[in-house]
């Protein structure tokens, strides 16, 4: 996964013959004023949209029309129609701005083979279930324990003014208790 580098030819030339189909597509590309436009077609029938390409299995019909424009020094607005008839009943668009990280750079989305931090996370909300379960049964009645220990989006601190999600916890977490506030159940 995401071993793949796609090279985009702006030289006018036709995209490859439809007979020829490939996950990634065919994609080529085109400047329209100051923004590249990129037309990816020619896809399988086992391609997705979804987050890493788990999703919404689409069809060889799938046309991806990218669009990829600087609207500030630093800032690179990306928008990505969909237009897949045999799977969507019309097409979508969404659009997101490109911004750099600290130092002024944006980074590559790249894994590697050693990358265990989906299924440890998953594996830590297992063991956080279990434990809830395991209280229950003795009449505690706490909150849950947030797998991060704190941390929101990028081992940033959650809470008022870091992380994400403000509170600490993430999607589906308890609230925080008041102070004093009796947390067993009656």
């Amino acid at each position: 996964m995401i071993h793949d580098t796609r090279i985009i030819p702006t030289d006018g030339r036709p995209h490859l013959s439809p007979k020829i189909q490939q996950y990634l597509g065919d994609s080529v590309g085109h400047w329209e004023g100051d923004e590249l436009v990129v037309e990816t077609t020619n896809f399988t029938d086992k391609t997705a949209i979804g987050l890493n390409g788990n999703g919404n299995r689409t069809s060889t019909q799938l046309k991806l029309t990218e669009r990829f424009k600087r609207v500030a020094k630093d800032i690179v607005q990306y928008q990505v129609t969909i237009d897949d008839p045999l799977t969507y009943e019309r097409p979508w668009t969404m659009s997101m701005p490109l911004t750099p990280l600290d130092g002024n750079r944006i980074l590559p989305y790249t894994c590697h083979e050693g990358n265990m931090a989906l299924t440890q996370s998953l594996g830590g909300e297992r063991a956080e279930d279990r434990a809830l379960e395991e209280d229950r049964k003795k009449g505690i009645i706490r909150p849950r324990r947030p797998v991060q220990d704190g941390l929101g989006i990028g081992g940033a601190p959650a809470g008022p003014g870091g992380g994400l999600f403000g509170g600490g916890g993430g999607p589906g977490a308890a609230p925080p208790a008041a102070p004093g506030a009796d947390t067993q159940e009656r």
